[in-house]
């Protein structure tokens, strides 16, 4: 049922500024045209292509980067070369661009990719507040940074996406991120949801909260942000809050009031990610620019993923 005219300009207005923080940075057509020479990492019987068109990757990204803040040596790259107190949607796009390359694109792009953000990495090093070095890219912190994304995209996926995932469908989801995280420079990466869970527990005794883990979570609950904004960022944050580990809670001092989770936040959650459907799409235009090219009556321009 279209909308009265002023509630629909509003929408536009506000559908605008949503795209403009959370949308992928301009990406080239061509890194979508796949061909049986240049097939893309996955195809589109993948679980990767329907997890990741779902918007409840919001909240999956914002859990991983909660989680991620419990690892000292991680958290010291991310506040010693990260520049997210001034440029935080910089960095939100540019991890949703990488998603939909990698998730969408041709083969040759997902590598180029992937080589740019190793070539990256290569350059991150320094000492942590404790004294200890560390390096971006070693394998065991990038192990810790592709776990915690893992877990976390498929945890947002269970509780709010738009379909079940069988055990199955979930292991492979596991598998096919392992791809990408051996790319990356993961050794062995998990292969399924047993295997993730005890690597992820593994790191339990390396993990603790640093002044600048508290920092970061602080600025991931209150960003710069557009005041209208604020109030459906905080459900998308207090939604991840929700699907946190209860000692990942407590150690980063965030409070949940008794049953606000599946009595509030998750009804208000869905509502919300149902009404971001509605304003950027069903689908991401990543997904939309694939299918487009595959028709070769259609000659797309340039688009955000």
């Amino acid at each position: 049922m279209p909308l009265p005219p002023p509630l629909e300009q509003l929408r536009r207005v506000v559908g605008d500024d949503v795209r403009g923080l959370l949308a992928a940075q301009p990406l080239p057509p061509e890194w979508f045209r796949r061909t049986e020479l240049d097939p893309g990492l996955f195809g589109p019987d993948a679980v990767v292509w329907r997890v990741h068109a779902d918007r409840c990757g919001l909240i999956g990204g914002l859990r991983a980067l909660m989680v991620q803040t419990l690892h000292p040596l991680a958290m010291a790259g991310v506040a010693q070369h990260s520049d997210y107190r001034h440029d935080p949607w910089g960095r939100l796009q540019r991890t949703a661009s990488f998603i939909a390359v990698t998730t969408y694109g041709c083969t040759s792009a997902a590598e180029r990719l992937i080589g740019h953000v190793r070539a990256i990495h290569d350059r991150v090093e320094g000492v942590a507040a404790d004294g200890r070095p560390y390096r971006a890219n070693d394998p065991h912190l990038l192990a810790w940074v592709h776990d915690t994304e893992v877990d976390s995209f498929l945890r947002a996926y269970q509780r709010y996406g738009g379909s079940t995932l069988t055990d199955a469908e979930a292991d492979r989801y596991v598998a096919e991120m392992g791809q990408i995280g051996s790319r990356l420079g993961v050794i062995d990466p998990p292969q399924n949801c047993a295997e993730l869970r005890a690597s992820l527990e593994a790191f339990r005794p390396e993990l603790q909260v640093t002044p600048e883990a508290r920092e970061a979570v602080r600025f991931l609950a209150w960003p710069p942000l557009p005041l209208y904004l604020r109030p459906a960022y905080g459900v998308l944050t207090t939604a991840a809050a929700g699907l946190l580990p209860g000692f990942v809670r407590r150690e980063l001092r965030i409070v949940l009031a008794p049953l606000s989770d599946p009595l509030l936040v998750q009804p208000a959650a869905r509502l919300l990610l149902g009404a971001l459907g509605l304003t950027l799409g069903d689908r991401p235009p990543a997904l939309q620019l694939v299918e487009e090219q595959a028709s070769p009556s259609t000659h797309p321009g340039p688009t955000t993923a």
